[in-house]
């Protein structure tokens, strides 16, 4: 069941205390070179964000455990390596830590590396439509282990009546187990973020469909 933090009203809020609880937040990206207008959209989402959290755990719960897509190490280390790739989230994560939650290492390195490789070969094409197969196979297997070892890592860490955040990309293959109550975090700005995405994708199909000047 997915539940959205508008939809809870207290007397709802008090079944879901003593049960396991996860709030799954899609992670959205950055870089150095992103445009300005675009990081505009990704600071309000993270603010949103963090607002729907502080919601859900007035009523819902404190977060106890904290899970990140692509993080194979827990505590000061897996933070460090937020910093790096993901400083956005980083800050989030930090202030539950300081408030008694904990960062899990919810990856296997080996997995998680594994699938990034085969990412790489897909992204890169091919020649032959034997050998794509082969990747993809191969793909799915190492997706399908590591989403696993992800799930198990939660069932080890989360116990009856705590709640936890997972922060992974949307369209992942995560099947969370019946006993935990999932709570989506989907402020509006994520759908900002979505549209600014559709209408530069279209940008850029429409400036390569275009004939190249002359003379060039």
């Amino acid at each position: 069941m997915v539940d959205e933090i508008g939809k809870i009203e207290k007397p709802e809020a008090e079944q879901f205390i003593a049960g396991k609880k996860i709030y799954v937040v899609p992670l959205v990206f950055k870089s150095k070179e992103s445009p300005l207008e675009y990081v505009a959209k990704i600071g309000l989402y993270w603010s949103q964000v963090k607002e729907h959290v502080n919601k859900l755990e007035e009523k819902i719960g404190k977060t106890k455990h904290i899970y990140h897509e692509a993080v194979a190490a827990g505590g000061e280390e897996g933070i460090k390596l937020l910093e790096e790739f993901n400083p956005d989230v980083c800050e989030l994560i930090k202030g539950r830590c300081q408030a008694g939650a904990v960062l899990e290492a919810a990856e296997d390195k080996a997995l998680l590396d594994e699938c990034l490789d085969w990412e790489r070969f897909i992204m890169m094409g091919f020649m032959s439509e034997k050998v794509a197969e082969q990747v993809s196979r191969s793909y799915r297997e190492a997706t399908e282990k590591r989403y696993a070892h992800f799930i198990q890592s939660i069932e080890k860490t989360l116990k009856a009546g705590e709640a936890g955040i997972v922060f992974i990309r949307e369209g992942n293959w995560l099947q969370f187990p019946k006993d935990i109550e999932i709570f989506s975090v989907t402020p509006p700005a994520l759908d900002e973020v979505h549209r600014w995405l559709r209408e530069k994708s279209k940008e850029m199909e429409k400036d390569a469909a275009k004939p190249p000047a002359e003379g060039k």
